[in-house]
């Protein structure tokens, strides 16, 4: 512990950087013992795989190849948004993974990187307009955080520390609403030095 006075000479103690350190290497090796023996292979584990995996499928099947480029686009900035809010929400012990697709991260990646992306960036694709792009993102995030996120949470694979559902529902909206507009000011600015 390192001691430390504050300024009326009181003492102040705190860890120190190595005993932090020590303490994550201990947790890291307990997260990846809980990996290996209950989450690996699990009915929750597979379902996981499915959801990373099919989403991406279907994309390849069915994208725009003349807008690939933008949707791609879109699509990045939506994983780097939807990663660290992730990261924010899991540090700050709003929400917990009992299930993961691998114990490296503590994200929910198979889902943020594969369905929540790939259905965003399908609405990108077929809703140029701002108007459709706002109602069908509105019902999107309606059916991820009143059906999809209770079904997750029931099966085991999402727990709600200091969260409720409710609280998702802006937060679908807004990430992809505002990466629509950082994707149009983007084009906008493209189109007017042509």
């Amino acid at each position: 512990m390192e001691i430390l006075l504050n300024e009326r000479g009181a003492h102040l103690s705190y860890p120190s950087f190595d005993k932090i350190h020590s303490k994550h290497v201990e947790l890291e090796k307990m997260e990846n013992q809980y990996w290996q023996n209950h989450d690996l292979f699990s009915f929750q584990w597979w379902l996981l795989l499915l959801v990373l995996i099919v989403p991406w499928k279907l994309w390849v099947k069915f994208v725009d190849r003349k807008r690939i480029k933008e949707i791609l686009l879109f699509g990045a900035l939506l994983i780097i948004f939807i990663g660290l809010l992730d990261d924010i929400g899991v540090n700050l012990s709003l929400w917990s993974y009992p299930y993961k697709l691998t114990y490296l991260v503590t994200r929910l990646s198979a889902v943020d990187y594969g369905m929540i992306v790939v259905m965003h960036m399908f609405i990108y694709q077929k809703f140029k307009e701002w108007k459709t792009f706002l109602i069908a993102n509105i019902l999107l995030a309606a059916i991820f955080t009143f059906i999809f996120e209770p079904i997750s949470v029931r099966l085991g694979i999402y727990k709600l520390d200091n969260w409720k559902y409710i609280y998702s529902f802006p937060i679908y909206i807004l990430k992809a609403s505002l990466v629509k507009t950082i994707i149009d000011k983007w084009l906008e600015k493209i189109k007017g030095t042509e």
